[in-house]
């Protein structure tokens, strides 16, 4: 069943006096009007959505600030996820690049691993990615950082099944 959010007549009244702010104010942090559009166009679209049903109160740009700085923050990260991609790939031969449609799944996947990375607890997350990246063993990582060689492995496994879990 879909959230139940603000009314149709709420969220026509808020888009009438707050969508020129908010696009305005999303123009200032992000300088580029295209993008600012986009976000604007999607705070109200979460606001539509939501399952509260009285978000506003007195203070409806608070609102709407707070919704769009996290749809911000969501497009820098992405934005950032992108980049590093592309720098990834740069070296490789065109027949070797992925295409287009492939390299935007590759991102969406990037984004959803650094999503699950984030929210592993700092322990949990710098132990599996001393064990992925540093290619480190069980013995080594302990050592590091200074834990019993099973609650190593007891975070290497809380983080491969949060690694199964966005598969």
């Amino acid at each position: 069943m879909p959230a139940a959010g603000p009314s149709a007549p709420l969220i026509e009244a808020l888009y009438s006096d707050h969508h020129g702010w908010l696009l305005a104010w999303l123009r200032r942090r992000l300088g580029d009007a295209c993008d600012a559009a986009d976000l604007a166009h999607d705070t109200f679209v979460r606001l539509m959505v939501s399952s509260r049903t009285a978000p506003l109160g007195d203070e409806p740009r608070a609102f709407l600030t707070h919704v769009a700085k996290g749809l911000v923050a969501d497009h820098w990260r992405r934005r950032e996820v992108e980049r590093a991609y592309l720098e990834a790939i740069v070296h490789l031969p065109e027949p070797q690049a992925p295409s287009p449609e492939a390299r935007m799944l590759i991102i969406e996947s990037l984004l959803r691993i650094e999503a699950m990375l984030a929210s592993l607890p700092a322990r949990t997350r710098q132990v599996f990615l001393l064990a992925q990246f540093d290619k480190l063993t069980l013995a080594q990582i302990a050592e590091r950082v200074g834990m019993p060689v099973i609650t190593v492995r007891r975070h290497i496994h809380k983080a491969l099944v949060a690694c199964m879990s966005v598969a």
